[in-house]
């Protein structure tokens, strides 16, 4: 009896570790058997900001390359709001299936944690980044006939006349916590000047306004603003990088148009899925990425528009939204910015 309770036992001992890896196969399919099956239903890259910005530009650059490479609908969606958290959090909340990217930016991913008190998601624990899709300096747009009016040609011509009438100033953003929101509160810290800031939800309606006579400022990202300048609505003053772009070779930089050393102020944009997604479908995502980003006739088409295409790999990208939080944390503290 008791070398026949044993054998029952050995048996137990033998059998529940099979049953518990089949239980398990059934219950939770592994990364490899997700990524495997990857992708049989449409993709969705939920852009942060409206229609018409630099970040649904992106997203709408590389969204149907994707579909091409991949054989299913790769689906822009814009969920804008609270300077770009509120489509951060629907995809820091998604499911971790390949399903659901988000096009984060530099204010999403880079700017926010310094300037919220609470965010609803952590920027880094909550994302599995995927690459970088561009770089993009931002550029100091005034309405072009207002600038004539009021005789203002120069960076140094803007400074003089916002000194003159403190506080008359209109300064539009694409919202709190945006690069472009950044740009504009660092220069109004280095050059004393007062401006009332006007956030909206968005480059688009911003820059309405902005042609409209409403706002007198923008620091919007290059690529919104680069049909707006050749079509002569818009006059380009400088552009807030370290450098000048070579979409806009004749217009300034910040630091050389008002000797401000050491201004910059630049935007980023790259694609992250939500923490736990598939190493394997990261990966296979940022190598399709980074060959539409090599592309002659792509890569062409996003310098006109004064992008910088990488297409870098996702343990590259996590380096530089590490180090970005620390730069923006900065210059969060000395620009004086404040979410109002």
């Amino acid at each position: 009896m008791t070398t026949n309770s044993s054998h029952h036992a050995l048996v137990r001992r033998r059998l529940l570790p099979a049953a518990l890896l089949a239980l398990a196969c059934l219950t939770a399919p592994s990364a490899w058997a997700q990524a495997g099956n990857w992708p049989n239903k449409p993709v969705r890259i939920v852009v942060p900001f409206p229609p018409g910005g630099t970040t649904d530009i992106l997203a709408r650059a590389v969204a149907p390359e994707l579909t091409k490479a991949f054989g299913q609908s790769f689906v822009v969606e814009n969920r804008a709001g609270a300077g770009g958290n509120l489509g951060a959090d629907i995809v820091a909340k998604s499911p971790n299936d390949g399903y659901t990217l988000l096009m984060g930016t530099v204010g999403t991913h880079g700017i926010n944690r310094a300037l919220y008190d609470k965010l609803p998601f952590d920027p880094i624990k909550d994302f599995a980044p995927v690459t970088l899709v561009a770089a993009v300096p931002n550029v100091m747009v005034v309405n072009a006939d207002k600038a004539r009016a009021m005789g203002i040609n120069s960076v140094q011509d803007f400074i003089r006349h916002a000194k003159a009438n403190p506080g008359r100033l209109n300064m539009a953003s694409s919202g709190n916590g945006t690069s472009i929101h950044l740009a504009g509160e660092l220069f109004k810290n280095k050059t004393g000047i007062f401006m009332v800031h006007f956030p909206y939800r968005g480059s688009s309606p911003a820059l309405l306004d902005l042609m409209g006579g409403n706002m007198d400022v923008m620091f919007d990202n290059l690529p919104s603003s680069m049909g707006h300048i050749r079509s002569g609505k818009l006059k380009a003053l400088a552009v807030t990088s370290n450098q000048r772009s070579s979409a806009l070779p004749d217009v300034p930089t910040v630091e050389e148009a008002a000797q401000l050393k050491g201004f910059e102020a630049s935007s980023w944009f790259g694609l992250l899925a939500p923490a736990g997604t598939s190493p394997e479908i990261v990966s296979r995502i940022q190598k399709e990425v980074a060959r539409a980003l090599n592309d002659p006739a792509i890569k062409e088409k996003l310098q006109a528009q004064g992008a910088i295409p990488s297409g870098n790999t996702p343990q590259e990208f996590a380096k530089l939204i590490d180090a970005e939080h620390t730069k923006w944390a900065q210059v969060v503290k000395a620009s004086g910015a404040k979410v109002d």
